[in-house]
């Protein structure tokens, strides 16, 4: 089985979510499908098809999070140093807008964009690790070529 690599944080957050779907949600929605099975005929009941699609959903998120748990290789950055690898907290400058970025390298299962959390294998993040302060990469994406510059490295 392949080890997914994970912060303390993201692993915490998915812990707290399967918590969550497992002692609040599944039965709530167990006891949402008993009350629509009462008014009974199931065949026009919008509630209980709609219990059934949250349930079904709900136990899906659950198997997805049990995986993702049980793969995950939690990695604490604020015990790493050195070039860019995984956990760091990066300041990158795109060279060609001046405009100055924050991401933090994590794995897949918690990456979000919006929140400075950047996916190791997406291509900006492949581009900076093993690189140092003062470095510039060079990324191809989607929209062209961009460059950045490496402006600082943390782990925290």
């Amino acid at each position: 089985m392949e080890k997914v690599p994970m912060t303390p944080t993201g692993y915490k957050a998915l812990d707290h979510e399967l918590k969550n779907l497992k002692s609040i949600e599944r039965p709530a929605i167990i006891k949402a499908i008993a009350e629509a099975r009462e008014h009974g005929d199931l065949s026009e009941n919008a509630e209980y098809h709609s219990a059934r699609e949250k349930q079904s959903f709900i136990e899906g998120r659950i198997k997805e999070l049990d995986a993702s748990l049980s793969k995950a290789e939690v990695i604490d950055p604020s015990k790493l140093f050195g070039s860019i690898k995984f956990g760091a907290t990066i300041v990158i400058l795109d060279e060609n807008t001046e405009q100055k970025k924050t991401f933090q390298i994590v794995g897949p299962t918690e990456a979000n964009i919006e929140k400075g959390l950047l996916n190791i294998h997406s291509p900006l993040a492949r581009a900076l690790i093993s690189k140092d302060v003062g470095d510039s990469v060079e990324v191809n994406t989607p929209g062209g070529t961009k460059d950045y510059e490496i402006l600082d490295v943390k782990y925290i």
